[in-house]
């Protein structure tokens, strides 16, 4: 391996490590603090916390990206070793790299189509962990000079020198110290602060721990209050959900919350009230959104509004979910004859879009910034809560409903 590509090669690892680690770090305070907000949330589309927190975010709790900054690690440890060593040695290393990097492309670009095609969000930091793990797959490819398949042998022989030499088995064992102790040390590898919990649960709703001190009550504690009016209808917790039915982060927590919600209406019927208000990012209706991306919004919140006439608002409020990306005039008002057998949207659409101004105009009063925006019993929370955060809160809050009952 010549020294420019070694220069290259540990540049792009030095580069990939940096972005890891601070993916990390934003995970890290995501799982510690519900109301954190990343640096990379740049919109809705751009958005790093959407990547972290899917499903593709995380190994059995452990970050992705901490595993990925393990592997910048690696990479590093590799390529400086084989300056060092002999030319046998580097001559091998180049072997090992484009193994390692081989392996770290296929992961690129499984979590590359999952962000952009299935999650449909673009994760800044990511993106530049992907180009990073290409640059080094595409320069170890370069300089790899030895048969794929003595790799394994050459790997054995090194090991047995590696055993051999003090220095060597220091630096190793350090790094493999290292590694063991910040995966044990991240809260959702050992079931920290983000266990789930339940709306029976006895003991804090978020660490599992008895009492009234845990980290998450404090911070709901410190949120100020609004009051909007809306009647509670004898439920002990009122959500509201200011909603954009074009808005990705809007489909993400009806999916998100929708089995919670179901299971409250199980074990407490009635005791949780959930409302959508509508709040349409689209300037034909909404003018506080003046430059709104979301030409097709507000047909969608008047197409719910008359389908909730025949009780089939539900399926159509999941059809726009799916479909965001093709709602238009035409297309909504197809669906809505489809999903609802509702076909007079053209006749209703002036006098129901009155009703969505209303709401909007209700959002006007607290200030709404972003969709969703929730309201859990006067708690206001722009972007919504992790689903086991969401869960803890309204478990709080029925707690407390049940403490003052009971006085």
């Amino acid at each position: 391996m010549s020294r420019v590509v070694r220069r290259a090669i540990i540049g792009l690892a030095l580069v990939g490590f940096a972005s890891a680690a601070a993916s990390t770090y934003v995970h890290y305070q995501l799982v510690q603090d519900p109301g954190y907000t990343s640096f990379c949330d740049i919109s809705e589309r751009v958005s790093c916390t959407q990547v972290y927190l899917s499903r593709f975010g995380s190994v059995d709790g452990i970050p992705v990206a901490l595993l990925g900054a393990v592997w910048f690690g690696l990479v590093l440890l590799l390529t400086v070793a084989g300056g060092r060593g002999s030319s046998e040695l580097g001559e091998n290393i180049g072997g090992y790299l484009l193994v390692l990097s081989t392996l770290g492309l296929a992961v690129v670009l499984f979590l590359g189509y999952a962000s952009f095609m299935v999650l449909g969000t673009l994760c800044v930091l990511c993106a530049v962990v992907y180009v990073t793990v290409v640059g080094i797959f595409l320069l170890s490819g370069a300089a790899a000079s030895v048969p794929l398949l003595s790799i394994p042998r050459r790997a054995f022989a090194d090991l047995g020198r590696l055993a051999r030499t003090p220095a060597a088995v220091g630096v190793a064992g350090v790094y493999l110290a290292l590694t063991v102790a910040v995966v044990l040390a991240f809260p959702a590898a050992r079931g920290g602060p983000v266990s789930q919990a339940g709306p029976d649960a006895a003991s804090d709703p978020v660490t599992g721990a008895a009492g009234a001190g845990s980290e998450f009550e404090r911070f709901w504690d410190a949120q100020p209050r609004v009051e909007l009016g809306v009647a509670r209808e004898r439920a002990q917790v009122l959500v509201l959900k200011f909603n954009d039915y074009q808005c990705p982060s809007c489909a993400k927590t009806y999916l998100d919350y929708e089995p919670i919600f179901a299971r409250y209406e199980s074990s407490h019927p009635g005791a949780v009230r959930h409302i959508s208000l509508d709040y349409p990012l689209d300037p034909e209706c909404n003018e506080q959104t003046p430059r709104g991306g979301h030409m097709g919004a507000c047909e969608a919140a008047v197409a719910v509004r008359l389908a909730r006439r025949v009780g089939r608002d539900a399926q159509m409020a999941r059809w726009l979910y799916e479909n965001q990306q093709n709602l238009s005039r035409e297309t909504i008002r197809e669906a809505l004859a489809e999903v609802a057998g509702v076909t007079d949207f053209d006749a209703m659409y002036d006098a129901t879009l009155e009703d969505v101004k209303a709401d909007i105009a209700l959002g006007g009063t607290i200030e709404i910034e972003a969709t969703p925006t929730f309201i859990i019993n006067g708690v206001k929370i722009k972007g919504g809560l992790q689903p086991q955060f969401f869960d803890a809160a309204i478990a709080l809050e029925l707690e407390r409903a049940a403490g003052l009952g009971s006085q």
